[in-house]
């Protein structure tokens, strides 16, 4: 079947398979909280976008891949994107990353602290990554630009379908949000970027990009 990217919480994941790369979206916890593993095609080697919640419901989804680890990227620093961090990297002896303002405040200190414009490398696969300021100091995404399709960006809890990440009504936040989005994804990639968020729906830039002034006129 066709990748759609709607899941729920303890249910089936969906897969994309690319030329170079598959992926696999799954929802954990009572915050339904998206988790991404990432397997490179050529090589097996996997990556994990947020052990949020449920160590055994992850390990089942590694073992839909190929059951290994090799990293984990932790988006933020809020306690539902990391439950079940201490687990999975104890388990696997899986490598970790995270956005440097965010290291320090997670329970497993990440080996490697990313800041704006590094690459992570896992197998054949480059990602990108973009420092997103405002819904937390250290928020990052993670870009695939897939070299025989179109974009693909693990943004987080920074975009979602309708907006950007929740920066608690603070206006200085929010600008800095919505200008961080704008000018590091908007004004860079094309419309047929697929974004996939932190928790719910996946979405694409095309599908967010006429919205952009109604966001920063609603200030959220």
């Amino acid at each position: 079947m066709a990748y759609i990217g709607d899941v729920t919480s303890g249910g089936p994941s969906d897969q994309r398979d690319l030329p170079q790369l598959t992926i696999r979206k799954a929802s954990v916890g009572a915050m339904a909280n998206n988790v991404y593993l990432l397997t490179c095609v050529g090589t097996g080697k996997q990556l994990l976008i947020d052990a949020a919640d449920d160590h055994e419901r992850i390990m089942s989804l590694l073992d839909e891949g190929n059951g290994s680890l090799d990293t984990v990227v932790t988006t933020h620093q809020h306690w539902d994107h990391h439950r079940a961090l201490a687990q999975v990297v104890a388990t696997t002896r899986a490598g970790t990353a995270a956005g440097e303002a965010d290291a320090d405040s997670l329970p497993v200190i990440p080996a490697r602290r990313l800041v704006h414009g590094d690459t992570l490398t896992f197998g054949d696969i480059i990602l990108d990554v973009i420092h997103l300021r405002g819904h937390t100091p250290g928020s990052v995404a993670l870009v695939y630009n897939d070299p025989q399709g179109h974009t693909h960006i693990w943004s987080g809890d920074s975009l979602f379908p309708g907006g950007v990440g929740n920066t608690q009504k603070d206006p200085e936040r929010f600008a800095l949000l919505l200008g961080d989005v704008q000018s590091r994804i908007f004004d860079v990639y094309d419309d047929d970027t697929w974004i996939y968020p932190g928790h719910g729906s996946d979405t694409t830039l095309g599908a967010e990009r006429p919205h952009l002034q109604e966001w920063r006129e609603r200030g959220w």
